[in-house]
């Protein structure tokens, strides 16, 4: 089994900063690309970054030059620095990874989530 858990979450003003953390424990073999995605009501949950691996990166359009994610494989972290943040960053954001806790058998796994909240 694997558990995620996220944190960093909270209340800025725009143009604040803010950084979440996912911690994935549990008996895990190997973990491939590690992501956050996030969703506001009403809206459709989106993909915000990935990272690979090899630390290949992705981010959607809208937080491209803003958000940075990266990761550290002897903790089993990933990470999501978010600068200049604006009113529509308002969202639940969550960590997925790509994991294998049994031999040859791969899926994906989610944390509970982090409220991230933009507001004046």
């Amino acid at each position: 089994q694997v558990h995620l858990v996220e944190s960093g979450g909270g209340l800025v003003q725009p143009g604040g900063s803010l950084r979440l953390s996912c911690a994935a424990s549990g008996s895990l073999l190997s973990i491939g690309s590690m992501r956050w995605y996030r969703q506001a009501p009403g809206n459709e949950r989106e993909l915000v970054a990935q990272i690979t691996t090899g630390s290949t990166t992705y981010y959607v359009d809208s937080v491209k030059g803003r958000f940075t994610i990266s990761r550290d494989n002897a903790k089993n972290m990933v990470y999501l620095q978010m600068n200049n943040l604006k009113p529509e960053d308002t969202a639940v954001y969550s960590c997925n990874v790509w994991a294998s806790a049994r031999p040859g058998l791969w899926t994906n796994y989610w944390g509970q989530g982090t409220q991230v909240t933009v507001s004046s």
